[in-house]
């Protein structure tokens, strides 16, 4: 469905970094359950006990043998001391105060000074797949946990591509960096050095969406080019430039960027004078307040050239250093102002969008929960 842009900024608002959306009652919490999250990087997880917050839980990870990735509570049954302190005993994980020691269901399989082992010692597993060159565990209800679920970031291990990226970790709410990547006039004023342009926050724009997908696309015809794009063409002159950002809810960006000579036929659909790249980004709560930012950059150009994969890597990460900047100075505003609102102009209605999509997420889990609840008391 297309929508106005206009239309789409009137009469809504935000307080304290949540949506208000007229019309719709805003969730209490800030993240679905039910959604895979971006964990870790493929070759952060190893043989190793590796701990990361995620979405509010503590959690542990490691590999089995076989290189199975497992995800688990980082807190023993019996004392609740971090597992992530102890060690690996073959496939189990030994809690390293007490020794009782953990199948990859969760369930305890040792006890020291007893061979009788209480049925109700366990700790929680939770579903994980590697996908993407990314671990992604699912929070919520493992009977929901569907593999083919996992955002689409195929390019960041297609052979046709090249690319790699950094995580950072965010001292903001995780939305707030969705609200950054949905309306890229930001370039303009925060990457001006490098990326940005007067172009982009003056070009027009249009926003799409579905149930699940919010879409921004902006073409900028015949402008001069940002340096970057400028390097990465190699060519003199002025261009047709495009960003079209997809969101898919609840936290994964893909924005399909690049330039071509102007007038070479890149907006009717030939891009072959042209260089493209994809922002691939997926943005992970860690808790209220931070979050995990996975992102990788990934290119159709010169994808032999490591060298220049690992430039565009560093490159891209100063400029995102930039943004994590203004994020966490945004973020203490924010606590610093509880009783203040956010305010929106045309710009923000793909994050708008991008909002509206989490809480109803939220809203159906809040839902079905009830039904759940209402379910069992009918039955006792």
């Amino acid at each position: 469905m297309v929508q106005d842009n206009r239309a789409q900024a009137e009469g809504a608002g935000w307080v304290t970094g949540r949506s208000l959306v007229s019309g719709e009652t805003a969730p209490a919490k800030a993240w679905p359950d039910n959604a895979w999250y971006a964990a870790a990087w493929d070759h952060e997880v190893g043989r190793a006990l590796f701990a990361r917050t995620i979405c509010g839980k503590q959690l542990v990870f490691y590999r089995q043998q076989d290189r199975t990735p497992v995800a688990l509570d980082d807190a023993c049954w019996h004392r609740l001391a971090p597992l992530s302190k102890g060690r690996l005993v073959g496939d189990r994980v030994r809690c390293g105060y007490h020794g009782l020691e953990y199948a990859a269901t969760g369930r305890c399989t040792h006890m020291p000074s007893q061979e009788t082992l209480n049925p109700a010692a366990c700790v929680r597993a939770y579903p994980v797949v590697e996908r993407h060159r990314f671990l992604w565990v699912w929070m919520g209800d493992p009977a929901l946990a569907d593999p083919a679920l996992v955002p689409d970031l195929h390019w960041n291990h297609d052979p046709d591509w090249a690319g790699d990226g950094r995580l950072i970790t965010v001292k903001c709410d995780y939305r707030l960096v969705l609200d950054n990547l949905m309306d890229l006039t930001h370039e303009t004023f925060v990457h001006g050095s490098s990326i940005g342009n007067e172009a982009v926050a003056e070009s027009p724009f249009q926003v799409t969406h579905t149930d699940k997908t919010a879409t921004v696309t902006r073409w900028m015809h015949d402008i001069e080019p940002p340096p970057f794009w400028a390097a990465q063409l190699g060519k003199p002159g002025r261009v047709d430039r495009w960003q079209i950002i997809r969101f898919e809810a609840p936290c994964t960006i893909a924005i399909d960027v690049g330039v071509a000579p102007a007038g070479t036929g890149a907006p009717e659909g030939d891009r072959s004078q042209g260089v493209n790249g994809y922002v691939l980004n997926t943005i992970t709560p860690q808790a209220d307040g931070s979050c995990h930012y996975f992102w990788a950059f990934c290119r159709n150009y010169r994808v032999t050239e490591q060298r220049l994969t690992h430039e565009l890597r560093e490159g891209v990460h100063r400029i995102f250093g930039e943004d994590e900047e203004v994020l966490e100075a945004q973020q203490r505003a924010i606590e610093s102002h509880p009783d203040r609102r956010f305010y929106n102009l045309n710009i923000d209605a793909g994050g708008m969008w991008a909002r509206r999509l989490i809480d109803r997420m939220i809203a159906a889990e809040d839902d079905r929960s009830a039904g759940r609840g209402q379910a069992a008391e009918a039955a006792e």
